[in-house]
């Protein structure tokens, strides 16, 4: 109320005699006013560069040297070739400040150039031969640099070996304008250290894969002298008597042979293998009939969840083959799938037979080599190896009281997809 009182007697002071005068009552909340704005805007711009000037120049070049790392670290886990070398070049140039680096295989041929001065493609072959040779960094000083190139700014060129497992896979190289002294030597060496421990990552990351190829082929080893001759001896006998049933087996053995022994892929969806679960359970119903049962209770957000390839059917045939097929009326296998949060929670569960729990850790001990049990043992050392050791089956199992597998599945993990 008071600051509209006062708006209205600046107003008539200057209706009356033709100029404006300020109430004296107004003058200190003005200045005041003027005060607090500029305060607060000297506060924020104080707050912004004190900011800025907290983040010291050492902080700032182990940022970017970080972040440099981090981009050429994608290309390098692809292992050492033509394609990671050529890419990930600029990023290693970029932390050593460089005239120009290469990378050679070991053989000394020459895999990527990132920079200039590639006149001494030569120079670093046969620097690098030697280094593959001896295992020692090379270097080749200024004054046998032989150059006769107008204006190469080339002083120095520092070759050291990319290791893997102790084997020597290739070499780095950098070429310096200035002489390279031991800074430029120490720091060649580090980053030829970061770039073999990448590689060999995706060594290993190589070896798992074909391990995990080595342990589908096995676990279709397994699944076929068993259930295939099964199978076609079951769908033989309905040739004559229901030639029609004899038909739909036929074409559900085919699907399901075509899914089992696929060549692509070494994970799948919860979907696709219950697809596959369910082909496999008809099948084994026209052999066992009424005394096979299967109850599914899959919830529907884990239906996409990827999970290894041919995961959920040995557990299911190791119920049928060992649980169900020892018990004069048969049984029942029920499988579940839980959303768990982050994780999905499955259960393949029969009230067959069950075994002496320690009967059968000695058959997952030695699962590869007796073929008891393999099926349990090949998804257990695949499930540790795709998503840590923290995955692996449990199982809860009896003399009398059947047997209940128990497997979490992360509904995300990185480069795992189907």
């Amino acid at each position: 109320m008071q600051v509209v009182l006062a708006q209205r007697a600046v107003r008539a002071r200057a209706a009356a005699d033709g100029t404006v005068t300020i109430d004296p009552s107004l003058i200190l909340p003005i200045v005041v006013g003027v005060v607090l704005l500029t305060v607060a805007g000297f506060a924020l711009w104080w707050r912004r560069n004190r900011r800025d000037n907290m983040v010291s120049p050492l902080a700032k070049a182990t940022f970017s040297a970080l972040h440099t790392v981090a981009l050429a670290a994608p290309v390098l886990r692809e292992g050492l070739s033509a394609r990671s070398a050529s890419q990930a070049l600029p990023y290693l140039r970029q932390l050593l400040e460089t005239t120009a680096m290469a990378m050679t295989d070991s053989r000394g041929t020459v895999l990527g150039w990132d920079g200039s001065a590639d006149q001494h493609q030569q120079d670093v072959q046969t620097l690098a031969d030697t280094v593959v040779k001896t295992g020692r960094m090379e270097l080749m000083s200024h004054t046998s640099i032989k150059c006769n190139q107008p204006g190469c700014e080339v002083r120095g060129i520092v070759v050291v070996p990319l290791e893997s497992d102790g084997t020597i896979i290739g070499t780095l190289a950098a070429l310096t304008p200035t002489t390279a002294g031991p800074p430029v030597l120490r720091a060649t060496g580090e980053v030829a250290r970061y770039v073999s421990s990448q590689l060999e990552l995706a060594e290993l990351d190589d070896s798992r894969a074909r391990l995990n190829r080595a342990e589908v082929r096995a676990l279709r080893a397994q699944i076929s002298p068993h259930f295939v001759y099964n199978a076609l001896t079951t769908i033989a006998s309905f040739i004559r008597t229901d030639p029609a049933r004899a038909r739909e087996l036929l074409i559900e053995f085919a699907d399901f042979t075509r899914y089992s022994f696929r060549a692509a892929g070494e994970y799948t969806t919860l979907s696709d293998e219950l697809n596959n679960i369910e082909r496999y359970v008809r099948l084994e119903k026209a052999r066992f009939g009424n005394r096979l049962n299967i109850q599914l209770q899959i919830d529907p957000e884990v239906q996409n969840v990827v999970l290894p390839f041919l995961a959920l059917q040995p557990l299911v045939e190791n119920a049928v083959r060992h649980g169900l097929s020892g018990k004069p009326n048969g049984g029942t296998v029920t499988i579940r799938a839980e959303n768990a949060g982050s994780e999905c929670v499955i259960v393949v569960e029969d009230d067959g037979v069950g075994m002496d729990p320690a009967r059968l850790g000695e058959d997952l001990d030695d699962a590869h080599l007796s073929g008891a049990h393999v099926g349990l043992g090949n998804v257990d050392d695949r499930m540790r190896s795709a998503f840590g050791d923290n995955f692996g089956l449990v199982v809860d199992t009896g003399v009398g009281v059947g047997m209940k597998i128990t497997l979490r599945v992360p509904k995300f993990r990185a480069g795992i997809r189907a």
